[in-house]
């Protein structure tokens, strides 16, 4: 049997800016620490994305003592640090798709500056603690939050998946066009789409839904550029009642740190399977 590994570990502090590789992480009800807890919002309090702005895909997060630093990836000079804890105290209702929740305003100098690069009047805000953007009932086990995340505080893709895609694909595509928490090696293609009950190293998961698949996973994550590809040749195979699907979500049930390496076991309708 081929033994699963966890290979990479992504966060992606700011909802839909470029994403970071850790070794480590530390996990937490809503998602990793720091994974999406600062969003970007129009003056009605609606989330952007790369759906309608495809250019944030040019501002590269890195996670810093004093805050989070994000740099241009084709202008170094063009950098900002995002403080840990917001500036301002002023709270905003924002709409995060059907959910809305109470946000706080991070800095309006910070504000004008994403405002400036994306030629759009906006603001950057922070989900504080005492925010609880709950999960459905039907997915969740203990009444969890979730970050500014799509949907679900955990997404788990396995190597072998895409693989699988870019054996299909005339220009192959790297694994962050789908932003994922966690890659596994090992297995086959889509033997997460089996799996009930994950464990990465010490901590254990529970698989929620499948992930649909949107146009983002079309943005180039190095030059913003749309393209029609993964997604045309994924609606071929991956096509599942008019919705696109690539990708695990998931909650956590128990543990609080991962790092790269640990061993990945799983259980498949309630028969457990190390592999």
């Amino acid at each position: 049997m081929n033994t699963m590994h966890l290979q990479d570990i992504y966060t992606y502090p700011i909802k839909s800016l470029g994403g970071i590789r850790l070794e480590e992480a530390t996990l937490e009800e809503r998602g990793l620490k720091y994974d999406r807890r600062w969003m970007l919002v129009d003056k009605k309090g609606k989330f952007l994305s790369q759906r309608k702005h495809p250019k944030m895909a040019l501002l590269q997060t890195r996670i810093s003592d004093s805050g989070i630093l994000v740099k241009h990836k084709d202008d170094p000079e063009k950098t900002i640090l995002i403080p840990f804890e917001a500036n301002s105290s002023q709270l905003r209702q924002v709409t995060i798709w059907e959910d809305r929740v109470e946000a706080r305003l991070v800095d309006t100098g910070i504000s004008r500056w994403f405002s400036e690069f994306l030629n759009i009047a906006c603001d950057l805000v922070f989900m504080p603690p005492s925010t609880k953007r709950k999960l459905k009932p039907k997915y969740a086990v203990n009444g969890e939050s979730v970050s500014f995340a799509d949907g679900m505080p955990y997404l788990l893709i396995g190597q072998s998946s895409l693989d699988d895609l870019n054996s299909r694909l005339e220009n192959p595509v790297p694994m962050n066009r789908f932003r994922p928490n966690f890659v596994f090696s090992g297995g086959i293609p889509f033997q997460e789409d089996e799996w009930d009950i994950v464990s990465i190293g010490d901590a254990r998961f529970k698989i929620t839904k499948p992930c649909t698949r949107c146009v983002v996973t079309t943005v180039d994550q190095q030059t913003g550029e749309k393209n029609r590809e993964p997604l045309a040749t994924l609606a071929t195979y991956r096509n599942v009642n008019g919705k696109v699907m690539f990708g695990q979500n998931m909650l956590l049930l128990e543990g609080d740190r991962v790092q790269t390496g640990d061993r990945i076991t799983f259980d498949k309708a309630g028969l457990d399977e190390t592999v």
